[in-house]
């Protein structure tokens, strides 16, 4: 399946900017809730415990902001926002994400291409609005908080976007293989599952 089919046609969706700014709405609050004391716990991202994912979405926050503009990201090492100091970085989160937000609603950001790879440039909107929205899960997961439900309409567009990336993201490593879900899964389970997630991590189901 194309990974670009009804991702940027107009008038038929939503903006890929639109549903990055609800998005990082509800990634803002998990992150600003995170304690000092659960920085080092494990996530379901088997690679990542809390620390390290704060690093890695701050990280993808500020380069996709460089993508929108269709200039050259800087993937090449993590920075440690974390240790910059104390607290500060629940406040950096909130300022890049509002930044990521305003540089994907610019006119033109999900037209044309972008990236090393000269991917749809609407499609590299959908990977960071995949970020926002799996990575507030799995760390609201690692430190027991609750989430609201997935906007209907980031999940159907994640869900399409998915399927379309998929082969090739479990070819290069950043997805793992799909896992099970039960009988009646929802929505948003069969997309955490589609990663390589197991979406009952924690739970105790």
């Amino acid at each position: 399946m194309d990974a670009t089919r009804g991702v940027d046609a107009a008038g038929d969706a939503d903006k890929v900017g639109d549903l990055i700014a609800v998005a990082a709405a509800r990634a803002v609050p998990v992150v600003h809730a995170i304690p000092d004391g659960r920085l080092g716990a494990p996530t379901p991202c088997a690679d990542y415990d809390v620390r390290a994912l704060v690093n890695h979405l701050l990280q993808v926050v500020v380069q996709f902001q460089e993508l929108a503009a269709k200039r050259d990201s800087d993937f090449s090492a993590v920075p440690d926002y974390v240790g910059e100091g104390s607290g500060e970085w629940r406040a950096r989160f909130e300022g890049e994400a509002g930044r990521l937000v305003a540089a994907w609603g610019e006119p033109g950001a999900d037209e044309g291409t972008t990236g090393a790879m000269d991917m749809p440039a609407a499609t590299v909107g959908c990977m960071v609005l995949l970020d926002l929205t799996v990575h507030a899960w799995d760390l609201a997961r690692a430190t027991g908080q609750e989430l609201p439900a997935v906007d209907e309409r980031v999940l159907r567009r994640l869900a399409e976007a998915v399927e379309g990336m998929a082969p090739m993201a479990r070819k290069m490593g950043v997805f793992g293989e799909p896992v099970a879900v039960r009988e009646g899964a929802s929505g948003f389970e069969r997309l955490l599952a589609a990663t390589g997630r197991d979406p009952y991590w924690g739970s105790g189901e």
